[in-house]
């Protein structure tokens, strides 16, 4: 297992690439599924703002900020978690290794998402996009978190 310092700070690299891509993708799909792109990361805001926020399709300061800090803090959670517990794995350098350890890993992240976490604290986002969609998100936070497990070990 790698040491809490040297997960964090790849998780960093990792929490950041998974979660621009998966926004983008929140975005591209909210526009898709509901015609907002906004609307999916504004719905994170509901752990502060209850469902007020579920219901804002435009930009905003009081939903969109907060919206994406939730969930860039939780893709770094994620993040730190993947390289604590699979660090040694991925120092082979092996993409498909990477890729697939990563695939898990969103996985587990989908399943604590909404199977373990209070309605609460639910990402949000689930109230605007349709299942394939939120497979897809998942995926692309998949393709994140690999694509930072290799920038850090460049």
């Amino acid at each position: 297992m790698e040491s809490w310092h040297t997960a964090f700070r790849r998780g960093l690299v990792g929490g950041a690439t998974s979660s621009v891509l998966s926004t983008a993708a929140l975005a591209l799909l909210g526009r898709h599924d509901t015609g907002s792109a906004y609307a999916p990361t504004n719905a994170v805001s509901h752990w502060i703002y209850g469902d007020e926020a579920l219901h804002e399709g435009a930009p905003t300061l009081r939903h969109t900020v907060p919206g994406y800090l939730i969930y860039h803090g939780s893709a770094t959670f994620w993040s730190v978690l993947f390289e604590r517990l699979c660090g040694r794995l991925l120092d082979r350098n092996s993409p498909a290794e990477t890729l697939g350890m990563a695939t898990a890993a969103s996985a587990v992240a989908c399943f604590a998402d909404y199977q373990l976490t209070p309605r609460r604290f639910q990402p949000g986002y689930e109230a605007h996009l349709s299942r394939p969609s939120l497979a897809v998100v998942y995926g692309v936070f998949g393709i994140g978190l690999a694509l930072g497990a290799m920038l850090s070990r460049r």
